[in-house]
């Protein structure tokens, strides 16, 4: 059998198991998109997710993602065609013998030290900066902030808020109690009185929101793909991140850290509003809370 009829036979087998995966693949991918468990807001495909962020480091995000796509392909087709050159040029023929010479090419040279040198841009040009401005350029008090804390389990999201004080209630592992106390917030601590838990993330338009991830069990990942954040909880650290949502909906929160059997299942809904309907329910679930903690527990 000559060399292309072998190439063409693995061709012909890649993309047979192709065919006989995709549809399955593609059958989970839909499955997924109806799942009555989370109503969410927005088209997920092959493309990003939906643009819901309001901060500039999402849009660099996007930026730095399609130059890596567009990179990779140009890498991917290059390679390519010159794999199908070597294998025609340098194919077995009678009356050619192998050349075990070193071949002194300057082409290859230069194309990888152009990879290199992109690749450093990349890095050091866009993708730290944008790093430095998650992690440093968090919105000022002036901008009034809405501060939360984000803890996870396995396998859900918990979402509290520190009520119309301003103040986070004192918590303590020590108090608790899956079924009336998840945070194990301090009955006898004043601030913890109007403290909102929630397990759903509300959120208010166009006003800059910083949350502390943390974990109550293994390592998990915040993750909010319309908002493009993304932030590993690790247990025993409370980690800040900020964002800021520029149009309403609802839109899923997921995990991205594999964290266990029922990893699949741990989602949650950011429910962004307008500002009036946002206060309307903090302060709803705020008197709840301070009726439900007049007693103990």
């Amino acid at each position: 059998m000559c060399i292309w009829s072998r190439v063409c036979v693995k061709l012909g087998v890649v993309l047979a198991g192709f065919m006989i995966t995709a549809p399955s693949v593609w059958g989970q991918t839909a499955v997924a998109q109806r799942d009555p468990s989370v109503q969410i807001d927005g088209v997920y495909g092959p493309h990003l997710p939906p643009v819901v962020y309001e901060h500039e480091y999402g849009r660099s995000v996007d930026l730095l993602i399609n130059l890596l796509h567009y990179f990779m392909a140009a890498l991917f087709i290059g390679w390519g065609i010159f794999f199908l050159y070597c294998l025609m040029r340098f194919r077995a023929r009678t009356g050619h013998q192998a050349n075990c010479t070193l071949v002194k090419a300057k082409i290859s040279k230069y194309l990888e030290i152009g990879v290199a040198v992109f690749e450093a841009v990349l890095l050091i040009g866009l993708s730290v900066p944008v790093w430095g401005s998650v992690k440093k350029d968090f919105p000022t008090a002036d901008t009034n902030p809405l501060h939360l804390r984000v803890i996870a389990e396995q396998f859900a999201w918990n979402f509290h808020y520190p009520g119309p004080d301003g103040r986070f209630g004192r918590t303590s592992p020590d108090l608790i109690n899956m079924a009336t106390n998840p945070m194990g917030i301090d009955p006898g601590d004043e601030n913890g009185k109007d403290d909102i838990l929630s397990p759903e993330l509300h959120i208010p338009l166009h006003r800059p929101v910083i949350a502390d991830i943390s974990s109550k069990d293994v390592i998990h990942s915040f993750f909010v793909p319309v908002l493009r954040v993304k932030q590993d909880a690790i247990p025993g650290m409370r980690i800040p991140v900020w964002f800021k949502a520029g149009k309403t909906g609802r839109y899923e929160v997921a995990c991205a850290q594999l964290c266990g059997n029922n990893h699949y299942s741990m989602r949650a809904v950011m429910v962004v509003e307008e500002p009036d309907v946002f206060d309307e329910w903090y302060q709803t679930k705020s008197q709840g809370a301070e009726e439900f903690n007049e007693g103990d527990f």
